[in-house]
């Protein structure tokens, strides 16, 4: 592939994350413009690369960084996602963006960012911290082991976000969600009474719409590539880094579909 056919075809995901990294179309469009002229001056840039997408966004960081005021947020929507990320301060915010928004691997958005593994897993992490501070939400947690929900209602708080309960069943999930409708959902799948998490979530979705992240044992029984299904999923046994990182991701996705008509997730095997 040449150089040009391979700017080509990752033009529009770079300008996607250039304006969701500066919060303004223009903003954005410019530092993709002096990208691509960098690039028609030191073609070889991506030549010489094995993954030409990966020296793209290298350059194109290197011309972000090298600006003191990266663009601000458009006035007008403080509710826009753009506005939001608009707050978290540079390197976390880009971490963020290249993994969550972009679909990097950790080590090709390590290589973006010209930093090594533990560097790049801290920013993603305060970028979750930062994020949740813009966006706190209501939380329920439908999980029936008491030390993991345990673990998952502080690094929630801890996030500023309030646990408004813990349900160990379907029942007490509907029963909660009732009482105080959750901006966000954490459910485990399999609980305890041998309900499912799933069919307590797709009974809550068809009054309400809330972002949902599943955590399951078994997620190759859910990443079946087709569609619908859960979009954020968490296996067991997991770190408290990744829930920090999704609950970011889900608030942030979230907000930005928040127009979109959504319908309930499609029942599949229990986990």
């Amino acid at each position: 592939m040449s150089t040009s056919q391979a700017v080509l075809q990752h033009l529009p995901f770079l300008r996607r994350y250039a304006r969701a990294l500066t919060g303004h179309q223009a903003s954005g469009d410019a530092y993709v413009a002096a990208t691509l002229e960098s690039l028609i001056a030191s073609p070889n840039i991506l030549a010489d690369s094995p993954n030409s997408r990966v020296a793209l966004y290298r350059l194109f960081t290197k011309i972000w960084n090298s600006v003191t005021v990266n663009g601000k947020a458009e006035a007008g929507d403080a509710l826009a996602p753009e506005h939001h990320l608009s707050q978290i301060t540079p390197r976390p915010r880009q971490a963020f963006l290249l993994v969550a928004l972009e679909g990097f691997s950790e080590e090709d958005a390590a290589q973006i960012l010209d930093c090594d593994l533990p560097t790049l897993r801290n920013l993603v992490e305060e970028s979750g911290r930062e994020l949740a501070a813009e966006i706190a939400t209501d939380v329920l947690i439908i999980e029936d082991e008491t030390f993991i929900a345990m673990d998952i209602e502080a690094l929630v708080e801890s996030l500023g976000h309030n646990v408004i309960g813990i349900a160990r069943t379907h029942n007490e999930a509907v029963a909660l969600a009732k009482q105080k409708r959750p901006g966000l959902i954490l459910a485990d799948i399999q609980l305890a009474d041998g309900s499912s998490g799933l069919d307590a979530v797709n009974e809550l979705l068809g009054s309400f719409e809330v972002p949902v992240i599943f955590i399951t044992a078994y997620p190759e029984r859910f990443l079946t590539g087709q569609r619908p299904e859960p979009a954020f999923l968490i296996a067991k046994p997991f770190q408290l880094a990744v829930v920090s990182a999704v609950v970011s991701q889900a608030l942030f996705f979230g907000r930005k579909a928040r127009q979109r008509e959504r319908s309930p997730i499609e029942r599949q095997p229990t986990a």
